[in-house]
């Protein structure tokens, strides 16, 4: 695969963020955005949601639908977007409704938009580029992976319901195994 063209995006507070020498970086995560779109996950990162630091949650790439890559946080910053994992890891966010509006709702936690060619090619043509930049690159894992907690769901608080459930049931494992040389993370 090709490393994808990307289109540098730096967050306002991107200089804040901690940082890191590239070669403790390990581990690439995937997400959904559950958003609607791009521009609106754009917003979400660059609310400040941390006083003490001035940042927010974001990841540091973006892949649209249309299988454009945006880069908010360089590689040799720790961006916050996996609780636990974030000094040895890359956040790569893909663009996908999840859950959204309702993320919490015990009654709305079907994944169901499918992961379109354009985008996982993308993702694919940019992890083989991480590959080539980061020797240490060995793991992948789903945010849902790591991240196990479960909460009181919003519309019943006698059901609990899992925080994060990205990249979600729709995400293409075998296809992106099979074109990289990452191994998931048990």
């Amino acid at each position: 695969m090709p490393a994808p063209p990307i289109v540098h995006a730096p967050l306002p507070y991107e200089g804040r963020l901690q940082a890191r020498d590239r070669s403790t970086i390990d581990l690439v995560v995937i997400h959904c955005t559950e958003l609607p779109d791009l521009a609106t996950a754009r917003e979400f990162g660059e609310q400040i949601l941390y006083a003490g630091s001035g940042t927010g949650n974001s990841g540091h790439f973006y892949i649209d639908r249309d299988g454009s890559v945006h880069q908010y946080v360089d590689i040799g910053r720790v961006a916050h977007h996996t609780r636990g994992h974030n000094a040895r890891s890359i956040g790569i966010e893909l663009v996908n409704t999840g859950r959204w509006p309702h993320w919490l709702d015990a009654a709305h936690q079907s994944m169901d938009e499918p992961y379109g060619e354009a985008q996982v090619s993308a993702l694919l043509g940019l992890l083989e580029s991480l590959q080539d930049m980061l020797p240490g690159l060995s793991g992948i894992a789903g945010h849902e992976d790591l991240d196990t907690t479960e909460v009181e769901a919003r519309d019943d608080p006698g059901l609990r319901v899992r925080r994060k459930r990205d990249p979600g049931p729709m995400f293409p494992w075998d296809t992106v195994l099979a074109g990289c040389r990452l191994r998931r993370l048990p």
